[in-house]
């Protein structure tokens, strides 16, 4: 999570046993080396991440993968038989994955209780409710939501919606949060950002956010890189004009996101850094930063980057695909269960990757968790 800031300084339990002692992957290239970092944390804490598209063959490729390194357990949702015969034909041993029918399940009657309960499903009948649970990702987003899993990574097979919806409706969101995406880029070059890593956001979920928004989005994109490389966020909300250099509505809304999002980390106390509007080019490079005439902890060192819309910061995020970055998300922010919707284009390397970072995520959701309840139990004390 951010640091507070000090006044001295600017079911699968014997599966992930038995998974916290495969061999692990050889070293990697330079470029590999922040995802390894992730890889080293979460074999401390293997997780359980289910996947809706567990029919899907780059599914099972990729949880072969998360398996191998040590991560946890991959729990996978279809057909038994088709995962079985697929994996098969892969030669991928069947005994590495959870793999659940949710047609089958024993935790159907439940799920179906349990959505019943919701606002949306109140009026709908059991019949209702169990056709709705029979899509892979609603069950998904009922395990996680209920403990039966650490996360979920979809959208292999499917848009972005088709995973979204099921968790906007059946996930708790977290208080004072919006729920919106980021992408984790590794561009290979150390001298951008954290060792050469990025945190794009949003990337994936809200078209044209505000100024509330904004700084929302802005202080949650602080968080997962903290979480991710434990370096004090150097956020930088974007724009075509740095400090005035152009002054339109859009500008100004930039500025307005930024001074709104110090203001609260100001008053929550948090290690993290915050300016805008800047151009790219004067966010990350040191040299045009200085040219500029722009000084401060962020001009030419951001780590975190912030786009004015859904436009600018998925093309973005698809260029510097393009370009040669390893690109992971998108992983969705603003839920109390992590989770995260890959490309319909991502090779298993890249999706088992994403579901260690969503790993991660429950590590620390888990720790923020059980902080809540020492909280509470001092307080009834």
């Amino acid at each position: 999570m951010l640091r507070h800031a000090t006044p001295h300084r600017k079911r699968g339990a014997s599966l992930l046993e038995h998974g916290a002692g495969l061999r692990h992957a050889p070293p990697q290239a330079p470029a590999m080396q922040f995802i390894e970092s992730v890889y080293r944390r979460l074999r401390r804490h293997p997780k359980r991440i289910v996947f809706p598209e567990g029919e899907n063959v780059r599914v099972l490729q990729a949880g072969r993968r998360f398996y191998e390194l040590g991560l946890g357990v991959p729990i996978l949702l279809g057909r038994r038989a088709v995962i079985e015969q697929t994996a098969r034909r892969e030669n991928i041993p069947c005994d590495r994955f959870g793999v659940i029918n949710p047609e089958t399940s024993s935790d159907l009657p439940d799920f179906c209780r349990f959505l019943e309960t919701l606002d949306r499903y109140k009026k709908l009948g059991l019949g209702d409710a169990r056709a709705t649970l029979l899509n892979p990702n609603y069950f998904a987003a009922m395990m996680v939501q209920y403990g039966r899993a650490d996360g979920v990574v979809g959208g292999i097979g499917s848009a972005t919606g088709a995973l979204l919806r099921p968790l906007l409706r059946v996930v708790k969101p977290a208080r004072g949060h919006v729920v919106n995406s980021c992408v984790v880029a590794d561009t290979g070059h150390a001298e951008l950002g954290h060792d050469g890593m990025l945190v794009l956001a949003d990337c994936g979920v809200i078209p044209s956010p505000d100024v509330e928004e904004l700084a929302t989005i802005a202080l949650q994109a602080a968080h997962l890189c903290r979480q991710l490389t434990g370096e004090t966020p150097r956020v930088a909300l974007l724009s075509h004009s740095s400090k005035g250099s152009a002054v339109t509505r859009g500008t100004q809304k930039i500025a307005a996101a930024a001074a709104l999002a110090r203001q609260r980390a100001q008053e929550r106390h948090l290690d993290v850094e915050i300016d805008g509007e800047l151009q790219v080019d004067a966010a990350l490079q040191p040299a045009t930063a200085r040219v500029k005439g722009l000084s401060g902890t962020v001009a030419g060192r951001a780590n975190v980057l912030v786009f004015p819309d859904l436009n600018s910061g998925h093309i973005a995020a698809r260029l510097l695909g393009i370009l040669g970055a390893q690109a992971y998300g998108q992983i969705l922010t603003g839920l109390t269960r992590p989770a995260a919707d890959v490309s319909r284009a991502d090779d298993a390397e890249t999706i088992a990757a994403v579901a260690a970072i969503v790993g991660l995520q429950a590590i620390e959701m888990r720790r923020l968790q059980e902080m809540a309840e020492e909280e509470k139990k001092k307080k009834r004390a």
